[in-house]
């Protein structure tokens, strides 16, 4: 078992390792989101699954705080409310669940963050469209092959591995590092203000 263990943590170094070569990419995506806060507009994040979890990762990151007091950020997860995931799962479809909860929310500025390993989640690239159409600027960090997001993302982060533990891990690390970049632009605001 210490085989398999040691085989992981190597893959994990070198997908890793792979993402230094998008470092110019990963502040490009801080720099949109602080464009997108500092003009007075939020940002929309949501993803399936494991990725679901890191779009209310990056949100609870934005609002509260990552690793330092901060101006609370305007980020919402499209993955949490249970009401609107069903109701429109089972009125339009489960296709649905994110576009139609940007183009009830997403407004020209805005920012959309789409999050899926393979790129090819339909309900993804439903939401991705809609944010176009809304106006707003799409943010996507998927897998090697990118999949279909390649066509509807302004700037997409893109981890070298196609298996979605490898592929999810990666995408913490660029997330982090793009969270302590807003959150430095960002200084608490003083108190009792």
């Amino acid at each position: 078992m210490s085989d398999v263990f040691r085989a992981g943590i190597s893959e994990h170094i070198r997908v890793a390792q792979a993402a230094i070569e998008q470092v110019d990419l990963i502040g490009a995506i801080a720099d949109r989101l602080i464009a997108t806060f500092e003009s007075g507009n939020k940002l929309l994040v949501f993803g399936n699954g494991g990725s679901a979890a890191d779009a209310q990762h990056i949100a609870a990151e934005l609002v509260g705080r990552f690793r330092s007091d901060h101006r609370p950020l305007p980020a919402i997860a499209l993955t949490t409310d249970t009401s609107i995931l069903t109701a429109v799962g089972n009125d339009f479809g489960f296709d649905e669940i994110f576009a139609r909860q940007v183009n009830a929310m997403a407004s020209p500025g805005d920012a959309v963050w789409a999050l899926s390993v393979s790129g090819r989640s339909p309900n993804v690239l439903h939401g991705l469209d809609a944010a176009r159409d809304r106006g707003a600027a799409t943010i996507g960090f998927t897998g090697r092959s990118g999949g279909s997001m390649k066509d509807r993302c302004e700037l997409l982060f893109q981890a070298d591995h196609e298996c979605s533990d490898r592929v999810q891990e990666i995408h913490q690390l660029a997330y982090h590092l793009i969270c302590q970049r807003v959150e430095a632009y960002f200084p608490a605001l003083p108190q009792g203000a």
